[in-house]
Parts: structure tokens; sequence; C-alpha cells
């Protein structure tokens, strides 16, 4: 009886905005891996930062740079930034540039500043575990557009065309794509972004694996479209992901709207990390070359053993450090990923990521070659026994 109680009061405590919110298929995973186990399930590099980096976090906390930073983030960094990011739109200023605590929290400040009850959000399945739970927080409708195999795990915009309707507020776009490795091409990019003139939706970009591209080059939504707000980290691109620091760049009147919430969310952004990433963009670059080709080798090792094993098909990705093979054992993803778990090696159930993943495992290739392989034996060994459809 007592514990009846405690629910009831515990549900009137709490707002509806956490209904259905729960932990993430990744982290549920991860929170019951064995400390022997192989990690492929969590995407982080597995390079520390630059050095000059970490020295520059030193100096700058010796420095006594200690205080609070304008909420905007400090001007030399945004600077930094602008000089950074003209590669994909010429013509801005540190006007249209916020820091932030990492992408995360630039996709909570935007969700936050956007979305009303009745707004639909369109979102990629499969698709970034944050996407459907952000729009849910803030009481939008998350419309999912398709990401299909037989496409690359690249979205139409003949699919994306017909689902909008009079309530969609915004789409979230993720290229690179995280869980697919897929990466939208300049056309797949300029059309989706007609569509998105044509109804007034804002695109919420996800960006924060543009350095990860693996043939050609990044494609980014910046363009002369005034209502995007480009999300972006240096989590993946200094190898900093406990850090927690990332920027936005949008129109100036976006970013003045959003910036109110940055100063009542988190008042700014942490002003010695923001003087380390500054000498990281400032100093020598060769680090995330090499990180990339160190990736690209270990992509090309897995997807190769993933499909020598029986029961997987995996596409070659070409960004981020992801691969996410479909399989034919009787058996769900779900399922899947606990017994690899068993087995000695974390992954994650394609689920996780939307519908559309079910049927799919993701690994994350951020790890040693040697250990990618020892953990492709354990796989091949642990499915071996699995009956296939």
């Amino acid at each position: 009886m007592r514990n009846m109680v405690d629910s009831q009061e515990e549900a009137e405590m709490f707002s509806t905005r956490l209904d259905g919110i729960e932990k993430s298929g990744i982290r549920k995973i991860f929170g019951m891996a064995d400390k022997n186990s192989i990690h492929l399930g969590i995407g982080e590099p597995d390079f520390n930062p630059p050095e000059h980096i970490a020295v520059a976090l030193k100096e700058a906390v010796d420095a006594g740079y200690n205080k609070y930073s304008p909420i905007l983030g400090l001007p030399e960094l945004r600077e930094a930034i602008v000089e950074r990011i003209k590669r994909y739109k010429k013509d801005i200023t540190v006007d249209n540039v916020m820091v932030t605590m990492g992408a995360s929290s630039g996709l909570a400040l935007s969700s936050m500043a956007l979305y009303e009850p009745g707004d639909e959000v369109m979102v990629p399945d499969p698709g970034f575990v944050f996407y459907i739970p952000h729009a849910k927080i803030y009481k939008a409708k998350p419309v999912c557009y398709p990401m299909k195999k037989e496409h690359g795990y690249v979205p139409q915009p003949d699919d994306i065309n017909e689902l909008v309707t009079d309530k969609t507020k915004a789409i979230i776009m993720n290229s690179p794509s995280n869980p697919c490795g897929s990466a939208l091409g300049k056309e797949e990019v300029r059309a989706i972004t007609e569509i998105c003139k044509d109804h007034n939706i804002v695109i919420i970009s996800d960006e924060v694996y543009d350095e990860v591209i693996y043939e050609g080059e990044h494609h980014s939504f910046l363009g002369d479209y005034e209502n995007v707000i480009h999300l972006n980290s240096f989590s993946k691109t200094f190898a900093m992901t406990g850090w927690r620091i990332g920027y936005m760049v949008s129109s100036p009147d976006i970013i003045e709207h959003i910036s109110r919430l940055q100063y009542y969310a988190i008042a700014c952004p942490s002003t010695p990390l923001e003087h380390a990433v500054l000498a990281g963009l400032k100093g020598p670059q060769g680090f995330i070359k090499d990180m990339v080709a160190a990736f690209k080798r270990r992509r090309n090792v897995i997807t190769a053993l993933l499909n020598s094993i029986d029961g997987f098909d995996c596409l070659l990705p070409k960004g981020a450090f992801y691969v996410f093979p479909s399989f034919d054992f009787k058996i769900s993803d779900t399922d899947l990923a606990l017994h690899l778990l068993k087995a000695g090696v974390v992954s994650t159930y394609g689920s996780a990521f939307g519908k559309r993943g079910e049927g799919h495992i993701r690994f994350s290739y951020a790890n040693s070659t040697e250990n990618i392989e020892k953990g492709m034996d354990i796989v091949k060994d642990a499915v071996s026994s699995l009956e296939r459809n």
C-alpha cells in the first residue's frame, strides 16, 4: 500500500514532460557492461586531446581565467569559429555564433526556443537517441522520416516532402549520421533546403561529425537560407567528449533569442575550456587529419570483418565512426546486443535509434584496431550458434 502511495505522490511531483522519457539504449547497455568488455558501444574517440590544448587549459586556469564569460562565449573564440565556418558560409560574423555546452546543449536550447504543443518535428529514423525525446519533452510531435538501406541510409527529399504538413515546425538533419555513418550529398542538401524554404521549416542541422568524412567533402546546410541552426561540437574534433563545449551558428535573430535561454539555463560557457579550444582552433590541425585517417583504417577493418561473418550485411560508412549492419538471425536486435554483451562485446541495439533500426546493431569503431579485431572474433563466435532466418 505504501508503495502505491509513493508512486502516486511521485507521479504528482514530476512534470508530464517526463512521460515516456527513459534512459537511452546506448546508456542501458553501457551501464550493464563488465569492466573487461570490449567497448564498441559508446561513440567517443579513444585519442586524447592534442597536447597544446591540454597545456592551454592548464595555462588558462593558472592565469586566472576562472570567472564568467559572456553569455554568447568569448569574442575571440567566436571569431575563430567564424573563420572555421567560412568554409561553408562566407558571409557570417560573430553575431551568427554562440558557444554552448556541447552540441547537446544547443539542441536542447533550440528545442526549448522553437517547439510549441502541437508542432511537428521531423526526425531521422534511424536517428540519434536525443532527437525524439527532445521533441517530446517540449510537447512537440516527432514525425519520423525514413533512412532506407536501399538508399545507403541517406534521407530522400521526396520522402521528407511527403511528410510535411501545416504543423511542421522544424526538421532535424544529421550528416554524417549517427548511427548509420551515411553522409548527404550536395544535391540532397539543396533539395531538402528548398522544401524547408517553401514551407518555412526550421532546419536544425547536427553536424558534429563534419570533420570525420572519408571520401569527398562535407556538405553543410549553412547557406542562403536564414532559418538554419547549425549545431557543432569540439567533442569529436579534438577528442574531448567529457569537456562539453560546442557551438551554434544561425541568423543573428535566432542567436539572440536562444541566447536568452542559454543565460537562464547555464549562465555562460566554461571560461577556461573556451581558452583551451581557442588554442585548438588556432594551433596545428594535423591531429584531426591523423585521427580521421586512423578511423578510416578501422572502418575498413570492421566493415570487412562484419561482412565475413555469416548473418551480417554491413554497408561501408562515409563518415562518423559507426557501422550499422543489418542481420538475419532469429533474434531481436535487443536480444542480440545482450547476447554479445554476455560474450564480452558492448554494442547498441538498432531499435534504440528508432523503429527502422530493428534488425540492426551499431558498433563504434572509435577504438583500437586490436580491440576491433578481438571484438569481431568474439562476435563471430557468439553468433555462430544462432539460427538464421
